[in-house]
């Protein structure tokens, strides 16, 4: 099991980024949460993360936080919750807005996060309650040397398509994807379009 990357981050395209560890780049899968925290390219970067294998892959994601990993590990155990749509859910809220969704019922938050339903939304309430590490400390950030955050900047020759594109990736619809990132040009980088749209979204 790999449980930690330490390295130089070469690539990053949403949701995939590349990390150069001793010469060999793995490939990671991550949420935006992570995305937005990461540095610039050429930097250094730790992350945590989660090994799946599958019969035609071994598929890497990677988290800035500890307790976001323990959440996406707890999601995945969900019936009906693979790695896509667990990184769908920890792309639109964090831990503790995730955590207080559960614990307020708040089955209409969760029906706003990509390729969650109502029925979705309601086996999450149930499933998860009982499934939750502790929280009450702040995981450590992993992403930076100092634990800071770094330039969002991903140097995409077309932030608005590829902001698109991650949108899709994680289970939005194309049309929705548009919708949500209208007014958004002037926001930066594809991540900082990313997570303005995900904020958005979920705020209503």
């Amino acid at each position: 099991m790999i449980g930690r990357l330490r390295g130089t981050l070469l690539e990053k395209q949403p949701p995939w980024m590349v990390v150069d560890v001793a010469g060999v780049g793995y490939e990671l899968e991550a949420s935006m949460t992570t995305l937005v925290a990461l540095p610039s390219t050429g930097e250094p970067v730790s992350l945590y993360t989660h090994l799946t294998i599958r019969d035609d892959a071994h598929l890497l994601y990677g988290f800035a936080r500890e307790q976001e990993r323990a959440l996406f590990r707890a999601l995945i155990k969900v019936n009906g919750i693979g790695p896509k749509l667990a990184l769908g859910i920890l792309s639109g809220m964090d831990e503790d807005a995730f955590v207080r969704c559960v614990m307020d019922d708040d089955v209409k938050a969760l029906t706003r996060l990509p390729g969650v339903g109502k029925k979705t939304a309601e086996r999450l309430i149930i499933e998860m309650r009982d499934r939750f590490p502790h929280w009450e400390q702040p995981g450590e950030l992993a992403v930076g040397s100092k634990g800071t955050l770094g330039s969002v900047s991903s140097g995409a020759a077309d932030p608005i398509a590829d902001a698109e594109a991650a949108l899709v990736s994680l289970g939005y619809k194309p049309a929705e994807a548009a919708r949500m990132l209208v007014g958004l040009e002037e926001s930066g980088s594809t991540e900082a379009m990313i997570k303005a749209a995900l904020t958005r979204r979920l705020a209503g």
